[in-house]
């Protein structure tokens, strides 16, 4: 868990949004940033996003509902959503845990996402839904943001 990104405090509940502000979200971040990775499948490869995990309850959009667009791809049950006037993704709905959103950590309020250090990249290219559908049925969840969509 991450409470600090250079000098920001990471804050129980903190606030996000897109490069332009028509999208606001807040955050219950009680443990900080939890498990901060990048993911190599298709669609974050062409991001970039580093990404961290809450509860659906964790997440409220205070502003902009109206300014989201959402994508899906491949199964179509992952829901990525992005700022229809600046482009940034802020977060997604995952796949293997549709209870959970993933977040974009450079969109936290104050943070740096080059002043996390290392992030470890999860290998979504091989996720296991798409394994277990190829005759892999003892195939483990990943732990990434995409190998979980």
């Amino acid at each position: 868990m991450v409470k600090k990104v250079g000098s920001t405090e990471i804050h129980a509940r903190h606030r996000a949004s897109c490069h332009c502000g028509a999208v606001v979200l807040e955050l219950d971040l009680p443990d900080g940033i939890v498990d901060p990775r990048r993911c190599n499948c298709s669609m974050c490869g062409k991001r970039g996003a580093i990404a961290a995990a809450v509860p659906l309850s964790g997440l409220r959009i205070l502003k902009g509902q109206d300014a989201l667009k959402e994508y899906r791809f491949n199964t179509m049950t992952a829901r990525h959503f992005f700022c229809g006037t600046c482009g940034i993704y802020t977060h997604h709905q995952r796949r293997s845990n549709p209870n959970e959103y993933g977040y974009n950590v450079a969109c936290l309020e104050g943070v740096n996402p080059f002043e996390l250090g290392p992030v470890p990249t999860s290998n979504g290219m091989n996720h296991m839904s798409d394994r277990k559908t190829q005759g892999e049925p003892n195939a483990q969840p990943g732990s990434g943001c995409c190998s979980a969509d």
